[in-house]
């Protein structure tokens, strides 16, 4: 189910403003990547480039190729909802829907995009939670509005729903950043399961997370305000907290800036 990702000479833009400039790299299936640099260097911008999110800003639009192993994303005639779903992303916050009972929002995905016995969305809906490690927790309490969970239970439910249509790249935008420490380590120890299954790509500013849970790393950042951003290097995650080959990479990671 895992697919690889390549990325050549790509650019984002907001307007005529040039956001990030010429990023190449590959991602690995069944790994984790995670993105990391100071804000404002592009890496969530280039993160919703790999399932064509960055087209929906206005005035956003991309220029390059993304592979999806032999598929060319922004290809002539491939449709952007297409490659969502073989591209699911979870958001910063958690966002279920709110008027949602905990098995819609899991089903949701589902029901768009095709036709489904009730036999059949209750197997994929249990499967999928499960695939979360949140079904013991809601298995009594399916009807119930999904806005009811914790916030570390919604952002598992989040992850539920993108792996129920069965994508083959999970993006994650900071996934951790609005919740506590505990439900943090559960989302830590869900992402080590799921790259079994999935191509992963995380960003976040959380240096110690970017460590513990991913295989490789790449570093962004821009040289001034209002210039590109750009990717410094991608290394094995190891080798880019010991050994970087970048001054400005261990700078960042040392703490000098960022």
């Amino acid at each position: 189910m895992a697919k690889r990702i390549d990325v050549s000479g790509l650019n984002a833009y907001y307007g005529s403003f040039l956001a990030i400039e010429d990023i190449s790299m590959t991602v690995e299936p069944r790994s984790v990547t995670a993105f990391i640099g100071p804000s404002g260097c592009g890496k969530s911008t280039f993160l919703r480039t790999l399932n064509r999110m960055h087209e929906v800003t206005p005035g956003g639009r991309v220029d390059g190729k993304v592979m999806l192993d032999d598929e060319n994303l922004y290809g002539a005639g491939i449709d952007p909802v297409a490659v969502r779903r073989e591209v699911g992303m979870v958001f910063q916050r958690p966002n279920p829907f709110p008027t949602m009972s905990v098995y819609d929002n899991v089903a949701a995905g589902l029901r768009l995009n095709g036709k489904y016995k009730k036999s059949q969305l209750d197997d994929i809906v249990e499967k999928s939670l499960k695939g979360a490690n949140l079904w013991n927790e809601v298995k009594d309490r399916l009807n119930k509005p999904g806005s009811g969970l914790s916030g570390g239970q919604q952002q598992r439910l989040c992850i539920a729903r993108a792996i129920a249509v069965e994508p083959n790249v999970l993006l994650m935008d900071e996934p951790c950043s609005a919740l506590d420490p505990i439900s943090t380590l559960a989302i830590e120890d869900l992402i080590g399961e799921l790259k079994e299954r999935f191509t992963i790509v995380i960003v976040t500013h959380n240096m110690q997370q970017a460590a513990r849970v991913s295989d490789r790393t790449a570093f962004f950042n821009l040289a001034a305000v209002g210039q590109p951003g750009k990717l410094i290097e991608i290394d094995d995650t190891e080798r880019i907290f010991s050994n970087p080959s970048v001054q400005a990479t261990e700078d960042y990671i040392s703490g000098r800036f960022g």
